[in-house]
Parts: C-alpha cells; sequence; structure tokens
C-alpha cells in the first residue's frame, strides 16, 4: 500500500519543488547570512506542499470526475482503485500535519535572531503566507470551486513556488529584502509554471473534454507553445541580467551549462505531434529546472 502512497506524491515532480529554496538560500549565502537550518527545513516544507498539491490533486481530479481512461499523465491512485477516496483524505490530513510541524519550525527558526516586538508581525505574516499556501495546494482542484479548474493555477504556482518561495526562503536567511532578488525569483517561478503548463499541454485532450479549464485549454495549443517558449527563455534571460548586474566571477554564468537540457525541452513542445510525446518531458524538465538552480547556486557559491 506504501507504495502507491509514494506513487501519488509523484516524485517526478518533487526535485522541481527545491529549486526555489535552493535558489533563495544561495542568494543568502552569497549577501552572508546563510543557515543550515533553514535551508534544511524550508526543504522539508516545500517538498511536503509539493506532495500535498499533488495526493490533493489526486483526489479532487476523482471527485469531479476530471479523471477518464483517455488521460495520458502517469495513473491516479484513488481513479485506478489503488486508495480510496477516504484513505487519500486521512493521507491528505497527515502531510498537512506535518505540514504544520515544519512550516511552524521553520518560521521559529527564521525569526530566532529578531527582537521580540519584530519577530511577532513577522511571524505573523510568515504563518499567514504559509496557510494560505496550504489551502492554495488542496483549493486547485479539491472543492466546489477549484482555481485549477479556472485557468488560475499557473498564477499560484508562480507566486508560491516562485516569488514567495525564494523571497521568503531568502528572508528567513537573512531578515532582508532588496529589489534585485525580484529577478531570480521570477525566473524560478517562470520555470515552475513551465512544468505546469507542460502537464496541462500533455493533458490538453482530456482536459477539454471534461471541462477541466486550464489556461492550456484557454490559450489554445499554439498559443499555450508559444507560453512555454516564452516562461523558459523568460527564466535564462531573468538569470542572465541578475547575473550580469550583480556579477562577482566568471564561474557565476554556470547556469547556462543547463540551457542545452532546456532548449531540448522547448524544441520537443514545438515540435510535438502527439500528446503523449510530452509524456516523460515532464520529469526531463523538472530536472533542466533543478539543474538550473543548483548551477546558479554554486557560482554564487564560488564566486562569494
Amino acid at each position: 500500500m506504501l507504495k502507491y502512497y509514494i506513487e501519488s506524491s509523484r516524485p517526478r515532480t518533487l526535485p522541481l519543488a527545491l529549486a526555489n529554496t535552493i535558489t533563495g538560500s544561495a542568494l543568502a549565502y552569497a549577501d552572508g547570512g546563510f543557515r543550515w537550518s533553514v535551508l534544511l527545513l524550508a526543504m522539508v516544507t516545500t517538498l511536503l506542499l509539493q506532495v500535498l498539491s499533488n495526493m490533493a490533486n489526486d483526489y479532487g481530479d476523482f471527485r469531479n470526475g476530471k479523471d477518464t481512461s483517455e488521460r495520458i499523465g502517469p495513473r491516479r491512485m484513488v481513479q485506478a482503485g489503488k486508495i480510496s477516496p477516504r484513505a487519500m483524505l486521512r493521507a491528505i490530513a497527515i502531510v498537512v500535519f506535518l505540514i504544520l510541524i515544519s512550516g511552524t519550525w521553520l518560521i521559529i527558526e527564521g525569526f530566532s535572531n529578531f527582537k521580540l516586538q519584530t519577530a511577532i508581525p513577522g511571524m505573523i505574516v510568515f504563518g499567514v503566507l504559509g496557510l494560505t499556501a496550504i489551502v492554495a495546494a488542496i483549493k486547485y482542484t479539491v472543492g466546489k470551486n477549484p482555481y485549477g479548474y479556472k485557468a488560475m493555477g499557473d498564477l499560484f504556482v508562480f507566486i508560491f513556488f516562485g516569488l514567495i518561495g525564494v523571497l521568503g526562503t531568502y528572508f528567513l536567511h537573512t531578515g532582508q529584502l532588496y529589489g534585485l532578488l525580484v529577478l531570480p525569483s521570477v525566473a524560478i517561478g517562470f520555470l515552475s509554471v513551465g512544468v505546469l503548463n507542460l502537464n496541462n499541454l500533455r493533458d490538453y485532450e482530456s482536459d477539454k473534454k471534461t471541462g477541466k479549464r486550464t489556461l492550456v485549454v484557454v490559450l489554445g495549443l499554439r498559443n499555450a507553445r508559444y507560453y512555454h517558449l516564452i516562461l523558459l527563455m523568460g527564466a535564462v534571460v531573468l538569470v542572465s541580467l541578475y547575473t550580469l548586474l550583480d556579477s562577482h566571477c566568471g564561474w557565476q554564468w554556470m547556469f547556462w551549462l543547463a540551457f542545452p537540457l532546456i532548449f531540448k525541452n522547448m524544441k520537443a513542445v514545438a515540435s510535438f505531434s502527439d500528446h503523449k510525446q510530452l509524456f516523460p518531458e515532464l520529469k526531463r524538465l523538472s530536472m533542466a529546472s533543478l539543474l538550473f538552480a543548483l548551477l546558479f547556486a554554486a557560482g554564487l557559491l564560488i564566486c562569494t
């Protein structure tokens, strides 16, 4: 039974969840504010949020009748009868409980160096952000009006796995923010949305038939292909701009070593003729995005 819960967590999507934490932590290291405790707790919390989103998606799509035999992606455990809806709800509740523990610990650790009068408001803000992230992970496909069926999934992924993920991690390390950090945080957001867009491109036909209005369904295949190219190239351009504006040594350009993999994915999306061809691309883009973040982080560490 455990293997079915692991499968429902969709391990192929998990590497990308670490990209924002790694990026925010590397930026903090470069600015002299890195702490191992924040990195580890942020990684655990982010991974759990991704698992929660995947499990809730498994349950929600089944409840709303969006999973059919025509779906191309990995099998869904509830739809396949491997996990009952009630059991999946219990698993979701357990993951939420674990997020509350790791997230609370992360916030406490992040504000441990603050004066009490400053720490309390900040902890409240991050607490609200954390609870909002949990709700957003669940409401993507669960409930009467899931935002994932209203072409809003991309926006929420961009906010939580891009902006908040990178900037929030950096702040918990350092206790400060500055404008230039927006560039890498938006870049990671673009890559995260790119993975979601690829997932929705793959499921375009089945989503359209079942009334699941993803942004791909709204845009249409042609425009969704252009959108994908803009997201991936935008990420590379924004990190290049950040590096150009805050360059300390040539090693900071190491992230360009991941571009061939990203370009290969762009080419696959631009040229596919069968949606099944996109199935392996999801894992490849997730790993390429993680590699992009790791190389960017390595460059910062070497040049610091």
